[in-house]
Parts: C-alpha cells; structure tokens; sequence
C-alpha cells in the first residue's frame, strides 16, 4: 500500500511538472507593445473585438492601396504583435490589407493562452473581419508563422476562405514532443495542436513555405505537412532559421508569395 501511494504521488507530480513545462515550452507572450505600424510609417487602424468566451482581444488593420485581399496574420508563440513590423510591410508592399492580432494574454489582449483558446481567437479575427468590416469571405487569406500556422489551419477547416499559407509550422505536438522530449510519453501532453491530420480537411488553396534550415521546426515537417495536404497547394523551399528566414530569403519568400496570390 506504501509502495502505490508514493507511486501515485509520483505520478501526480510527474504529470504537474509536465503540464508546467508544457505550457512554459508553448507560449511566451509579451504584454509592453514597444512598436506600432506608425513606427515604420504605415497608416493603422486599433481593433478591438471579443471571442465567444468574452475575453477582449486587440489587433492593427492596416488597409492596403487598392487591396482585393485581407490576409489575417496570426503570429508565432512569442512576442506580440509589436514584433511582427518588417513582416507586416513585406505584406503590405505585396498589396494586401493586413489584419493582425494578439491572442489572449498577449500585448492588450486579455487572459492567459491555452490551444483552445487561441482557436477561438482567430474565429473572433475572422469574424470582426466578416461581419465587423463586412469584407467578404472570399477575399480572406489566412496566415500563420510556426504555431500560428496551426492556428490558421484550424480556422481553416471549418470557415471560408480565400487561401491558406503557412510558414516553419509543425505537424503537431506529438512529432515536437518526440524531437525535444523523446523520453517523455506523448499521452502525458494535454497539447495537440494536430496539424497534419486538420489540414487534410482544407478546401482552399494553400502555399506551405518551409527553411531547408529550421533548426527548431525540422524541414522534414514541413515536407510532412504539405504532402497530408489535399490539393490545390504549392510548396515554397527557403533557407534561413526558423525566425530570420523571411529575411534571409526575403526576395525568394515575397516572390514565392507574390506568385500564389496572382494564381487565385
């Protein structure tokens, strides 16, 4: 009986200790915005919209000259939107409108981030998009860098859009997992962000961008999460690391990207 009782106390502090390092591994939000688009001379405008749960959310829409597109940016785990200002005017300059957020915990937004709650943040994103600004669903391309990428995918699979593109997205928790924790039984993880099997459920055209050298997210994933995809979709090889490769390949990433929205 001793023996099953510290058993199980082992266990139950196993499965906190892992739920901690989870959660510290997944998510790194920032609260302080140091920058705004006005910083790098880009005319803004401050959004402020609530999710299903009512938590309130804050993001930047930057119009476009001329735009027919609205690309929805759904940033990687670190950071704020704040950090994401070379990006947005790549975007900007290959003439979309851009609509960026911070999910819940991040920047201005409130709460504290979990899987669950950041699906439910991009839906809010789309629908103040939609129903708030009443652009068209035809004309929204969803996009998301590393865990956003997974964020994007969700939404994806269950309302309209124009197109997809993801960029250094994993396929999910599990292949992470197996890379950073191989010792670790994947059950006792509580994440899924299950990528690879959602994006089989995409209708919509999709451009996967990827770094032959992600050192974080490995190439092979990439490769993995565009071949589960189902057609029409299109693989964009870059070099660089997981964070810079949009730099590093700067020309390569807005021409590969350039391409695919004048093929929609």
């Amino acid at each position: 009986m001793k023996f099953l009782l510290w058993a199980a106390v082992f266990i139950v502090l196993f499965l906190i200790s892992v739920r901690y390092m989870e959660r510290h591994s997944i998510f790194f939000p920032m609260k302080e915005i140091t920058s705004t688009p006005a910083s790098v001379g880009l005319a803004y405008e401050e959004a402020w919209f609530d999710t299903s749960d009512k938590k309130r959310l804050n993001g930047w829409f930057i119009p476009g000259e001329d735009a027919k597109f609205t690309l929805i940016f759904c940033h990687g785990n670190a950071g704020n939107i704040g950090h994401r200002l070379e990006k947005i005017l790549m975007f900007r300059d290959l003439g979309l409108n851009v609509f960026i957020f911070d999910y819940r915990g991040y920047g201005k937004s409130e709460g504290a981030p979990s899987e669950a709650g950041l699906y439910e943040d991009v839906k809010a994103a789309y629908d103040h998009l939609t129903k708030g600004r009443k652009i068209p669903k035809d004309n929204i391309i969803l996009y998301g860098e590393s865990i956003g990428g997974a964020v994007a995918i969700d939404l994806a699979r269950k309302a309209d859009a124009r197109a997809l593109i993801t960029e250094e997205t994993f396929t999910s928790v599990k292949d992470m997992a197996r890379l950073a924790y191989p010792f670790v039984p994947r059950f006792v993880f509580s994440s899924r962000f299950d990528c690879v099997s959602k994006i089989k459920n995409v209708a919509c055209s999709k451009l996967i961008i990827h770094s032959v050298d992600d050192e974080i997210v490995p190439f092979y994933l990439g490769e993995k999460l565009f071949n589960a995809a189902a057609p029409p979709k299109k693989f964009l090889k870059i070099r660089g690391t997981h964070n810079t490769a949009f730099l590093d390949s700067e020309e390569r990433f807005t021409g590969g990207i350039r391409a695919f929205l004048d093929e929609l």
